[in-house]
C-alpha cells in the first residue's frame, strides 16, 4: 500500500483519481490548493506526491520548488494540461520525478507512481522473471509455468497474468485490466475479463495445488496464495 498526497484544485479530476487510488487499497490525501498541499507535504510523510501544476494560491511548480528548498526528496509527479516539451522540461527541471500531461490513462498514473517510487527506492532494474510462489513468468520468451508444469497461455492470456503479476496481492480491479490489456477504457460491462479469467484459471490452477488465481466479489481480482 502507498501513502499518496494529490494536490488538485478540479473536483471531477480529484475524485476520479482518489477514487481509483483507494480502489486499489491506497491511502490518498487530498489538498485543494497550493498553500494547503505545501503544508501537508511539509508535515507528513508520502510515498509520493501527485501535484496539479495549475493549482490557486500557489502553483504547481512553486510548491515543488519550495518542497526541493526545504530539502524533501519525496517522488513528485506533476500534472498538467500543459503538455508541450518546453513545459514537460521546465517541470523536470524544477525539481520533479516525472510529468504526466492530461488527459491521461489511470494506469498510466499508477506505472508512473510506481516507477518513481522504485526509483527514489534504488530499486529501478527491470526484471525478465516475475515470479508468484510457485508461478514463473519469463518476460523476455513471453513464457510461463507453474513449478514444473509448462503452461500454454495465448498472448492476451500472458498480457493478463503478467499484470496480476506485477500486482501480486493486489485486487486488480475490471477497470484497470481493461486499461492495461484492451484499453476499453471504462467500458466495464463487458465480459471479456471473465471469460479470459476463467480460461486463465484453468490453466493456473490444478486440483492438486493451492489455488493462486482469487476472484474478490464485487471488487476484481487477486494473485497470491490466499
Amino acid at each position: 500500500m502507498m501513502k499518496l498526497l494529490l494536490v488538485e484544485d478540479d473536483i471531477a479530476t480529484s475524485q476520479y483519481i482518489r477514487h481509483g487510488l483507494i480502489e486499489l487499497g491506497h491511502a490518498c490525501d487530498h489538498s485543494a490548493t497550493g498553500v494547503d498541499g505545501l503544508t501537508a507535504a511539509l508535515t507528513s510523510k508520502y510515498d509520493a506526491i501527485i501535484l496539479d501544476r495549475s493549482l490557486p494560491q500557489l502553483d504547481g511548480i512553486s510548491v515543488l520548488q519550495a518542497l526541493r528548498a526545504e530539502g524533501r526528496k519525496v517522488p513528485v509527479l506533476i500534472l498538467s494540461a500543459l503538455g508541450q516539451v518546453d513545459d514537460r522540461i521546465h517541470g523536470l527541471d524544477s525539481g520533479a520525478d516525472d510529468y504526466l500531461a492530461k488527459p491521461f490513462s489511470f494506469q498510466e498514473l499508477i506505472s508512473r507512481l510506481t516507477a518513481i517510487i522504485r526509483r527514489a527506492e534504488g530499486l529501478a532494474t527491470t526484471p525478465t522473471i516475475r515470479r508468484v510462489a510457485d508461478l514463473e513468468l519469463n518476460l523476455l520468451s513471453r513464457t510461463a509455468k507453474r513449478g514444473d508444469r509448462e503452461l500454454d497461455l495465448l498472448a492476451k492470456e500472458f498480457q493478463i497474468l503478467d499484470y496480476l503479476a506485477r500486482h501480486a496481492g493486489q485486487v486488480v480491479t475490471r477497470t484497470m485490466m481493461l486499461e492495461a490489456v484492451w484499453d476499453y477504457g471504462f467500458d466495464t460491462g463487458t465480459n471479456v475479463i471473465d471469460v479470459h479469467i476463467s480460461r486463465l484459471r484453468s490453466k493456473i490452477d490444478c486440483p492438486t495445488e493451492p489455488p493462486l488465481l482469487h476472484t474478490i466479489r464485487g471488487a476484481g481480482y487477486r494473485l497470491d496464495t490466499l
